[in-house]
């Protein structure tokens, strides 16, 4: 199931009234887990692999502190890298608060997080709810960068925050290319 992902051409969800639906959807049609899963890869670029990793008590030591960050090592590059969740944390906090197991997003199966296939399957599926098509477990990355290349316009920041080694893939990555091509062959007419 999850090679089937990349058979599709994952995009980002590049309309915020998109992101807010399938904000809804999750909450509605998944759970508060999935909507949770969601909120932090949009809003940190994480990889789905690094965010299922994440546990419970690296939410809770953030109380304290005004900048809600902690460092966690990718599981892909081996790269040390720090989380800013401080937009969120409100929201991130009262979940992991409700929370029985150690880790942030618990399987319903033993002692371990949810898999990256029912990650796959509930986007999916909040994906049909919402009416957004091409949805993966990449789409959350490359909307976290696409939102934030459009906000900042700094590309090499985000290359450095995507662990990416040249700034032409995390512009394809993110789909800005694409984009800007298919905007001007919208408006091109001989």
């Amino acid at each position: 199931m999850a090679k089937k992902e990349h058979l599709i051409d994952v995009q980002p969800i590049r309309s915020k009234a998109q992101i807010e639906d399938m904000k809804w959807a999750l909450k509605r049609h998944c759970s508060e887990r999935d909507y949770i899963l969601f909120l932090i890869g949009i809003n940190t670029g994480l990889r789905v692999s690094d965010i299922l990793n994440l546990k419970r008590d690296s939410i809770f030591k953030l109380k304290s502190k005004k900048r809600k960050e902690f460092q966690i090592r990718e599981g892909k590059t081996k790269k040390a890298r720090m989380i800013n969740i401080t937009p969120i944390f409100n929201e991130v906090i009262t979940y992991a608060s409700e929370l029985d197991s150690d880790w942030l997003f618990p399987s319903r199966k033993g002692d371990k997080p949810i898999s990256k296939i029912q990650a796959y399957r509930q986007l999916q599926k909040a994906g049909d709810f919402a009416g957004i098509q091409s949805i993966g477990t990449h789409t959350m990355r490359k909307t976290f960068g696409y939102h934030f290349y459009k906000k900042a316009n700094n590309v090499a920041m985000l290359q450095e925050i995507l662990n990416h080694s040249h700034p032409k893939i995390t512009l394809t990555y993110i789909g800005s290319n694409k984009e800007e091509t298919d905007n001007e062959l919208d408006n091109f007419n001989l």
